[in-house]
């Protein structure tokens, strides 16, 4: 594989950028603000499952951008048996995402596994994330300069796992799927999609949930030192 890959094309959210991490910090500066009496752990047990969830029917066109973040929460808050009104939900849901890029932690290894890359290979991002928020995340935590493209789904105009947006990544790289891998925490949205547009993948298994063996996989993203 290293003798014939050029282009490496990473998820980011999950994969390089901590979500769960950074959204837990988010969410416990503002529930300290606004919400004192709800334990910040007690909402994130309900919300991250709740929040794949929502972000599933996302990526398969179930559900807008606005249900999304309006579900995630009324969801969530329903959870806990929590009365919370829409007015209080939608400015919840604007300063979450204001608050969400102010904290970057990554994942283990992200930088020095950059590091190795950069030199060998041209490196890409492909998200389904919001454009806005996807670039300060980048630029906060000091990721921007390591990558030559970034699509994101509004560009696109579809989500992973849909192969509009894989050709169209491959378009702005000017790569070539022979040459090219997709590295993702998603089995459905980065590892198939980018098998199905025939592309390789690699599957960020950080969780060490059970795979086909025939699906290359790590669960620390300095183990790409043994494919890359």
């Amino acid at each position: 594989m290293k003798n014939y890959i050029t282009d490496i094309f990473f998820d980011l959210d999950h994969t390089l950028w901590d979500f769960d991490k950074n959204s837990e910090m988010a969410f416990d500066t503002l529930f300290k603000r606004d919400f004192p009496e709800i334990q910040t752990a007690h909402f994130i047990e309900k919300y991250i499952p709740i929040n794949q969830s929502c972000w599933q029917l996302y990526q398969n066109d179930q559900i807008t951008h606005h249900e999304l973040r309006y579900n995630r929460l009324k969801f969530s808050f329903d959870a806990l048996s929590y009365s919370i009104n829409d007015t209080q939900i939608d400015k919840l849901a604007q300063d979450y995402i204001d608050f969400l890029p102010l904290h970057n932690h990554l994942f283990d290894g992200t930088i020095e596994i950059l590091n190795y890359l950069q030199t060998k290979y041209k490196l890409h991002i492909i998200t389904n994330g919001f454009a806005e928020v996807q670039h300060k995340k980048m630029t906060n935590s000091a990721l921007s300069n390591y990558f030559v493209t970034v699509t994101n789904s509004e560009m696109a105009g579809v989500k992973k796992p849909n192969p509009i947006i894989f050709d169209y990544a491959l378009s702005e790289a000017k790569a070539q799927k022979e040459t090219s891998i997709m590295i993702g925490d998603s089995l459905e949205a980065d590892v198939l999609g980018a098998l199905n547009a025939g592309i390789d993948a690699i599957f960020f298994n950080e969780k060490k949930v059970k795979v086909d063996s025939n699906i290359k996989q790590i669960t620390h993203l300095l183990e790409l030192k043994n494919y890359l």
